[in-house]
């Protein structure tokens, strides 16, 4: 396939933009090459500048989870933009969705909707440090709850220090607030605790991590967090901006039946709209403004766009309760296939699968935290990305994030995908 439109169009917009791009993803600086423009989307498939078709296995980095141009979705935007794009005063769409996302999800009463996952992260965390008053966080190392100061953060010299920052910009004294533990590692974030008694405020975690490939969490991860914090009076904070009404009606608290204490969300519930949101129980809730003393506020919260469009999205999986189990069979045979293709082909690798969601690590071991995923042979997945684009496949441009499956995907996308695999990973 040739890209030779999308490479015109990179270079007048690196005069422009920096880098290019509008997040840095998107600028294939993990594996190389010319980023690819998109015009136009249908299901399951991305139509480039050039006019190549590709089979999409980002879906816009997950909220496409019944494929792009979803016409309900797609009538309730056009519809809605017909009366007017934006107010800034309520609308009874607002009520409506959220009804029906405290409908769907365990332990919440009330939510809150921002503009992007990022803010309502840390609008979660805020609001966990204003109910519990204390100041630190712990966050796990190769989860991303967006590009708020307070978690780009990584480790300092040892596993119980004060957290650095990994980026310019975010200061030392931001980054002391933040604690960095191992994902999967319980003992590590026990010790953790017992290192700042009475001092944490919040645990934020990805409860199934996306961005470090798809890393579940191990048996009894997850209930050990929910006891840890139960015994400290810490707030768990589940980031389920990926997985929220993806993985399951619920999302994880459901499919796991561990319940946070804060719940962050986004992608889906836009319904591929810029929206987030975050959720508790009232007594939680009850201390944002204007009610209670933790502020946070949004000129175009509550879009009336975003909130028609994750309407429709949210109205249509709570309809249509099989496409869970859907997506889990999908993802289930192409994990089966690509196990089969890179075996025969000798190829050292771990996939790792839950549910709509899938990563191809290159590493024999076990993945289970950001330490794991980062023995991947990184030379390995740029060939294999580079080729599979070239047989009409778009996966994620970085070996750290995990594919979405999307139920517009049909047998023969999988089947097609399954042979470029066979055939990509005999020239490795």
């Amino acid at each position: 396939m040739l890209y030779k439109r999308s490479s015109q169009l990179f270079a007048e917009a690196e005069k422009v933009i920096p880098g290019g791009v509008n997040s840095p993803v998107r600028a294939f600086k993990a594996v190389g090459g010319t980023p690819i423009f998109v015009k136009s989307a249908k299901g399951a498939y991305l139509y480039d500048e050039d006019g190549n078709r590709l089979i999409d296995y980002i879906n816009s980095w997950g909220p496409m989870i019944l494929g792009h141009a979803y016409e309900p979705v797609v009538q309730a935007v056009i519809e809605k933009a017909k009366l007017g794009t934006s107010f800034g005063m309520p609308t009874e769409l607002e009520t409506q969705i959220a009804v029906l996302a405290v409908s769907m999800v365990p332990n919440i009463d009330k939510i809150r909707f921002v503009n992007s996952g990022t803010e309502a992260c840390m609008s979660a965390v805020r609001l966990a440090r204003g109910f519990t008053k204390r100041d630190k966080i712990i966050k796990f190392a190769g989860c991303y709850h967006g590009h708020s100061d307070s978690f780009l953060i990584q480790a300092g010299s040892g596993a119980i220090t004060f957290g650095s920052p990994n980026s310019p910009g975010v200061t030392a004294g931001t980054a002391k607030d933040t604690l960095l533990a191992k994902y999967n590692d319980l003992q590590n974030v026990a010790a953790l605790i017992e290192a700042n008694k009475n001092e944490i405020a919040a645990i934020i975690v990805e409860p199934v991590a996306g961005n470090m490939g798809c890393i579940p969490p191990n048996k009894g991860f997850l209930e050990g967090l929910r006891q840890l914090c139960t015994d400290n009076g810490i707030l768990l904070i589940f980031d389920e901006v990926m997985t929220g009404f993806r993985l399951a009606r619920g999302g994880v608290q459901e499919l796991f039946n561990v319940t946070a204490d804060i719940v962050t969300f986004g992608k889906v519930i836009g319904g591929g709209l810029p929206v987030g949101a975050f959720a508790a129980r009232s007594a939680i809730m009850n201390y944002l403004a204007p009610l209670g003393p933790v502020y946070q506020a949004g000129t175009l919260s509550g879009n009336p766009l975003a909130m028609a469009a994750g309407l429709a999205m949210l109205q249509a999986l709570d309809t249509d309760r099989a496409i869970f189990k859907r997506l889990e069979e999908k993802t289930a045979y192409l994990a089966a296939g690509i196990d089969k293709v890179l075996k025969a082909n000798t190829v050292a690798f771990t996939i790792n699968s839950i549910g709509s969601m899938i990563s191809v690590h290159f590493d024999a071991a076990p993945v289970v935290d950001f330490q794991t995923a980062a023995k991947g042979d990184n030379e390995i997945f740029k060939k294999f990305f580079h080729g599979l684009l070239q047989e009409g496949i778009y996966i994620a441009p970085s070996a750290y994030e995990t594919w979405f499956i999307t139920d517009a995907l049909t047998y023969e996308d999988l089947d097609f995908t399954i042979r470029a695999i066979d055939k990509v990973s005999k020239t490795f």
